[in-house]
């Protein structure tokens, strides 16, 4: 699946490169991006990989590791915590669901304290929950911000207050917010709640787009003074007869919450309405069987280990055609899952897209007399 991703991200400037014909929006943001989920795909950025500080859409990763606790039954959202002095005393001016150490609270309280109400009081305590205490939280956090590959993210706590040392890009939060919407689709659904009361205290979600557009179901707003007003929006729409599919815009530093929430919908709207997703092979289908020297089989079945899928401007799905390329000569042993070739996806002459093509199954050496006569065959290839 790294491999995958690796390949696929390589692959945007060429999706980039050929959509020129078809100008993105103009917004008004320092930095912005727009991704499809189902085919890994930006469709259009700016600056995305400029350094920005993510203010409250750092507590996607605060859940993210929450969610992967609860799942490991190191948690449990019943479970009640206790509030420590620490989490209690958050920047009283900033945003709070307004726990307190007299309380103890659940696990689910703080979830959707954090990720509906915004509290950094709820993100303390749920670090603390996680990992003892908040210190060992944020080396988690940095930890799986590197095993995702946000190459060019650091956090230095569990809620977003300024922070010199806390720091992301659009690109870094798209891939962060496709994680947990891949990962924990059970908990996702938390993002799309509108309101949320606790001790006695109801607060909206700042997410207006969720008032505006049914079909954005999340996930998270941040504002700081010095960040400005941000927003990571997503949306499910039918694709056609190919299903739903799923868009991500990332909106860093507006001048307001209504700017945000103007610009997050206009990149929905322009991506839904300027592309399609198209399937182009199923998870473990064989698409080539190429031949395969000095192993213990003749060839070898390749694809992709997931549902592959392509995004290109409407009305050019009919024009799409692969071109499969592979190492040549193929010679075992072939570990099942290793990348064996390439296929890129061309309209008009050029590629949409180049996806890593994998090995489906392994392929052993062949016995020495098998390797002996097959050395000699390749001598004459």
């Amino acid at each position: 699946m790294k491999k995958i991703l690796a390949a696929l991200a390589a692959s945007l400037l060429s999706l980039s490169a050929y959509s020129q014909s078809l100008p993105p929006p103009t917004i008004a943001a320092k930095s912005w991006l727009l991704l499809d989920v189902n085919s890994n795909q930006v469709l259009a950025s700016q600056d995305a990989t400029m350094r920005v500080e993510p203010a409250s859409l750092t507590k996607i990763m605060t859940a993210y590791l929450t969610f992967a606790a609860i799942k490991d039954k190191r948690l449990d959202l019943n479970q009640t915590v206790n509030v420590s002095v620490r989490a209690w005393k958050v920047d009283p001016s900033s945003s709070k669901m307004f726990i307190d150490p007299a309380t103890p609270v659940k696990i689910n309280d703080l979830l959707y304290g954090l990720m509906v109400q915004s509290g950094n009081d709820a993100a303390v305590a749920l670090a603390e929950a996680v990992a003892g205490t908040e210190d060992a939280f944020v080396t988690l956090m940095n930890k799986e911000a590197a095993r995702m590959g946000m190459k060019a993210t650091h956090f230095s706590n569990p809620h977003g207050l300024p922070s010199a040392d806390t720091y992301t890009t659009a690109q870094d939060l798209a891939l962060l917010a496709t994680r947990e919407i891949k990962d924990y689709p059970e908990f996702y659904k938390i993002d799309s709640v509108k309101s949320f009361t606790y001790n006695k205290i109801t607060q909206q979600n700042r997410n207006r787009l969720l008032w505006l557009d049914p079909t954005v179901d999340g996930m998270k707003t941040g504002h700081t003074e010095s960040a400005g007003y941000s927003l990571i929006a997503s949306a499910k729409r039918p694709n056609g007869t190919s299903g739903e599919r799923r868009l991500i815009a990332v909106v860093i530093g507006t001048t307001s919450d209504q700017m945000r929430t103007q610009e997050g919908q206009k990149l929905l709207n322009w991506g839904f309405q300027n592309f399609d997703t198209v399937k182009l092979y199923s998870k473990g289908q064989a698409i080539d069987t190429p031949r395969v020297w000095k192993g213990n089989h003749n060839a070898v079945k390749v694809g992709f280990t997931d549902d592959m899928f392509v995004t290109i401007p409407k009305g050019t799905a009919d024009k799409m055609k692969p071109v499969l390329e592979h190492k040549d000569p193929l010679v075992a042993p072939i570990q099942q899952g290793s990348q064996v070739g390439t296929l890129r996806m061309m309209v008009d002459g050029k590629a949409v897209v180049t996806l890593p093509v994998l090995a489906l199954e392994a392929v052993d050496q062949a016995g020495m007399f098998g390797r002996a006569w097959d050395a000699v065959r390749l001598w004459f290839k």
